[in-house]
């Protein structure tokens, strides 16, 4: 039989390796822990033409986890990632909500492999959603009109050449066109639409996008807004910015954290607040 020494007194004792660790063990495959409210960076799948976890994307599950609290007090019935990826956000959201019923999860990506490998992710966590091949909502935007409480994009927000933008492959992932803007406006065009009245939206933007415009965009929508996170990297300053219908209980909410910016508000009381949060940002180091 195998055997570990146990020093046990200054006396080496014989302990049955199976007690310690057998290879049998070792190579279980690992199990999500149903007390983690966001994804295993071990069980999320990879494909070499699909964007893996990375800052951005810890970011956006971090601003999630801040605001889990007044997500859950929403009580959202359906929530929705746009470019969903590698499936980590999503499998995350899911897990923080994971104590709720009645929750319908919906991803989307262009791409199939994306798709492919965001089911694999969350399969590994055990959980489910409807995740489905298309451009931003194109195809299913009539079937959740009005009915998104929680919607959540990280775009390709990278400053490129236009004609780089949807080429196909990991490219697609990050080539954002003129200020990085392409993808993120046409998202904007449709929020109002398959967002419910009580519904939020959370969206990764870095400061090459000019969240202060993208702020104004969505105030001339009915939308309020404010920084939940922001970060700096050392390639890039992220901020996640959280949109609702003014009106809502929100802009009210005691725990909200980060700039609010109302609709009514005058623009430049926006320019002031956005450009002295982004001026504010602190180094972290993603683990």
């Amino acid at each position: 039989m195998d055997i570990a020494l146990d020093v046990v007194e200054g006396q080496p004792r014989a302990t049955p390796l199976s007690l310690v660790t057998t290879l049998e063990e070792y190579r279980k495959p690992l199990l999500p822990s149903p007390r983690r409210k966001s994804a295993d960076i071990r069980l999320v799948a990879r494909h070499a033409d699909v964007y893996e976890p990375c800052d951005d994307s810890f970011a956006l599950v971090d601003a999630l986890l801040a605001d889990r609290a007044n997500i859950c007090e929403l009580q959202p019935s359906v929530c929705l990632e746009v470019g969903c990826g590698s499936g980590y956000v999503v499998a995350s959201l899911a897990l923080m909500l994971s104590d709720r019923r009645n929750i319908r999860f919906i991803a989307t990506d262009i791409s199939k492999s994306a798709v492919e490998t965001t089911r694999s992710t969350l399969a590994a966590h055990n959980l489910h959603a409807d995740v489905l091949v298309a451009d931003l909502v194109s195809g299913i935007e009539s079937s959740i009109a009005g009915a998104v409480d929680v919607l959540v994009f990280n775009p390709p927000y990278v400053p490129t050449a236009d004609d780089e933008v949807g080429v196909g492959g990991i490219a697609s992932a990050w080539a954002g066109g003129d200020r990085g803007r392409v993808v993120i406006d046409r998202m904007l065009e449709v929020v109002d639409s398959i967002l419910s009245s009580k519904g939020w939206f959370y969206l990764v933007t870095v400061t090459a996008n000019n969240p202060g415009e993208i702020c104004q965009i969505m105030r001339r929508k009915g939308f309020a807004s404010r920084i939940v996170i922001q970060r700096s990297t050392e390639e890039e300053s992220l901020h996640v910015l959280k949109f609702w219908r003014d009106g809502t209980n929100e802009s009210s909410d005691p725990q909200s954290n980060g700039p609010l910016v109302s609709p009514s508000g005058r623009a430049s009381f926006l320019q002031r607040s956005l450009s002295h949060r982004l001026s504010c940002l602190v180094s972290f180091k993603s683990v």
